[in-house]
């Protein structure tokens, strides 16, 4: 028994630790191909939304991006002082905040459509490979927001 638990507790039987570093390494790949166009991950994200659906509320943009509001709030402020979005209470509403690109934000889209290849061609790994991890993942987020929404 004693024997079962310290293998437990080895980092390297700890499915967690590979995904974090994983995650944190890919995120990392984006910082350079990011940093000539003024924006972080977080906010490269919110703009794949914003680019796909413009118009959508601080609730929404955090369900699709699995951020909370606390997260949310602050960078999209600093994003509007940039000028990239307008934050506008609801006219229905007024405790609901849609974000709608400005024509910056719009035009920002254009410089980073490189983003995606680029980043892709620093992860080593087949692309059929690279497909089964990205069906893996999201089926655990799935599984994930599932159980919690039961």
């Amino acid at each position: 028994m004693e024997n079962d638990y310290q293998e437990a507790m080895k980092l390297t039987n700890q499915l967690c630790f590979p995904l974090y570093a994983a995650a944190r390494h890919v995120t990392g790949l984006y910082t350079p191909v990011l940093k000539p166009l003024g924006l972080t991950y977080t906010q490269y994200i919110v703009f794949l939304v914003l680019w796909e659906k413009d118009g959508l509320t601080v609730g929404e943009i955090g369900e699709k991006l699995l951020l909370d509001n606390g997260t949310l709030s602050p960078l999209l402020k600093k994003m509007e002082k940039a000028g990239y979005v307008k934050r506008q209470r609801s006219r229905e509403d007024e405790r609901v905040v849609v974000i709608t690109l400005t024509e910056t934000g719009r035009a920002l889209r254009e410089k980073a459509k490189d983003v995606p290849a680029k980043v892709a061609g620093c992860i080593d790994l087949p692309p059929e490979k690279a497909q089964m991890l990205y069906g893996l993942l999201y089926e655990l987020l799935d599984n994930q927001k599932n159980k919690e929404g039961a």
